[in-house]
């Protein structure tokens, strides 16, 4: 004889077989996941720690061009602050004297930068008498070279001022220093763009390709602006 269940028994059954379904479900899930992280937690985890390494990775690792860039911009720039140290006292022009003390402070802390790269590297860091341009390549370096790096074996920097140059600079004030100074320090400046670009394209250190792209963009616009100053005279 078959047996016939009522309407209402038929729900509770329908009920309890889905609930008794939810509670096993919910139970392989908890049993999955119960001694891990929390899949979004872990992932965001483990990411922040490639992303943190990564850059790590890009600062540390330098080659030859980075050495040869910093060796060389050192006395670049130590002179170029010579340079502008003479315009207080010598400069007619009260914009020749802003553009030399806004020089000195963007390029000091720019050696002692490059400085600190050179000493990490194990890397000759050249010296400079009191003019700003001694120990340049060419010189003898031999007392001063790290190991695997010596700076006597470093090419001719651009747009830096010969011994004689300096001394007339020195010699000069008013109008003629202005002028004479624009004109060498738009020589040098070009120097300088030559070295950074150099570093840009072979450059592997990430804060010295940075520097580079700095000295680029801040000394054409200096570049441009001593070349307005020159036509206004």
């Amino acid at each position: 004889m078959a047996i016939r269940r009522s309407p209402l028994r038929r729900s509770l059954l329908r009920r309890s077989a889905a609930l008794a379904a939810a509670t096993t479900a919910a139970l392989v899930l908890t049993a999955c996941g119960g001694d891990s992280t929390p899949p979004s937690r872990s992932a965001h985890s483990g990411h922040g720690t490639t992303a943190s390494a990564a850059p790590s990775a890009g600062r540390t690792g330098h080659n030859a061009q980075d050495v040869t860039f910093a060796q060389q911009m050192i006395p670049h720039h130590r002179q170029a602050v010579a340079m502008v140290g003479l315009a207080p006292t010598r400069a007619r022009s009260q914009q020749v004297k802003d553009l030399a003390a806004r020089i000195e402070k963007a390029q000091d802390p720019e050696i002692a930068t490059m400085t600190g790269w050179l000493k990490a590297w194990g890397a000759s860091v050249p010296e400079a008498d009191a003019s700003g341009t001694a120990d340049m390549p060419g010189m003898d370096h031999s007392g001063h070279s790290g190991p695997g790096h010596s700076a006597a074996s470093m090419p001719a920097m651009p747009g830096m001022m010969s011994d004689a140059e300096m001394s007339g600079l020195e010699k000069m004030s008013g109008d003629v220093f202005d002028r004479a100074f624009l004109r060498m320090m738009i020589g040098h400046h070009e120097g300088a763009l030559d070295m950074a670009r150099t570093e840009q394209a072979k450059g592997a250190y990430g804060p010295a390709t940075a520097l580079a792209k700095s000295i680029v963009v801040s000394q054409s616009a200096e570049i441009a602006g001593m070349r307005k100053m020159l036509g206004e005279r």
